[in-house]
């Protein structure tokens, strides 16, 4: 059985005072033993978050890493290992900002999902097609390849240790959000896929849906066989909306 996971995604937004209100407002909050949740701050807010939920059930990530797992000569890049140190446990790697607009590719997502393996980090690998892809029906294609592209370099495997987040590119920001069903669509595909090398892994990995879920929509998302729950933006630096969405994928 998969246990359900809804992480926040806090992207570029805090100061040390709304970090500290919103990180009062989640240990607040009553989450349920049977999801796992967990938030991604800004690198400055990392060791805040994980000072402030010391004792509690939720789990400390970080938006990006380096390639290298360990410390080097990368002036303004932070280690997978230097991640480890300051209590995070998973990483976000291929966030469709980093793709669409700083030019990440493939190669490169290749090389820190491998660095943040070797420093015992979990990563969520995100994947997801534009509206133009989605509208020449290449979903699936554009999916596919980014998932394939982990794969044939790092083997199947490695998706025991790894989270996979689906969100398309058009739902992240704009408040639109696809049905339930178009996202069980593509989730089934990918599991699907991964099954092709791999059943066991791919009955095992925990498949998340991105893009603008609140808690008005979560549980109905969640509702879906191969949703295993939601990454969360905007929604996420909102103590009650976030928990919100945690009780929805709960219950």
């Amino acid at each position: 059985m998969r246990r359900l996971m809804v992480a926040g995604n806090w992207k570029m937004n805090g100061t040390r005072a709304s970090v500290a209100e919103l990180l009062k407002g989640l240990k607040s909050q009553e989450f349920s033993a049977t999801v796992e949740v967990a938030i991604f701050p800004t690198f400055l807010h990392v060791n805040e978050a994980v000072e402030a939920l010391q004792g509690t059930s939720v789990k400390v990530g970080a938006q990006n890493l380096a390639t290298q797992s360990g410390p080097g000569a990368l002036t303004g890049e932070v280690s997978a290992s230097q991640l480890t140190d300051a209590g995070c446990t998973l990483v976000l790697i291929g966030h469709s900002e980093r793709r669409q607009l700083l030019g990440e590719a493939e190669s490169v997502l290749v090389e820190k999902f491998k660095a943040a393996q070797e420093a015992g980090l979990v990563p969520v690998l995100c994947v997801g097609e534009t509206l133009a892809e989605r509208e020449a029906d290449q979903t699936f294609d554009v999916v596919g390849a980014q998932l394939d592209s982990i794969m044939d370099s790092l083997g199947v495997e490695v998706f025991s240790r790894a989270v996979i987040a689906y969100e398309p590119v058009w739902a992240i920001g704009t408040g639109l959000t696809a049905t339930p069903e178009q996202a069980q669509d593509v989730h089934h595909a990918i599991r699907a896929r991964l099954a092709a090398r791999n059943a066991e892994v791919a009955q095992g990995v925990r498949l998340l849906y991105g893009g603008s879920v609140k808690a008005a929509n979560a549980a109905e998302l969640f509702r879906m066989p191969d949703i295993d729950g939601g990454l969360i933006g905007g929604a996420s630096l909102n103590a009650d909306e976030f928990g919100a969405i945690c009780r929805a994928a709960g219950n």
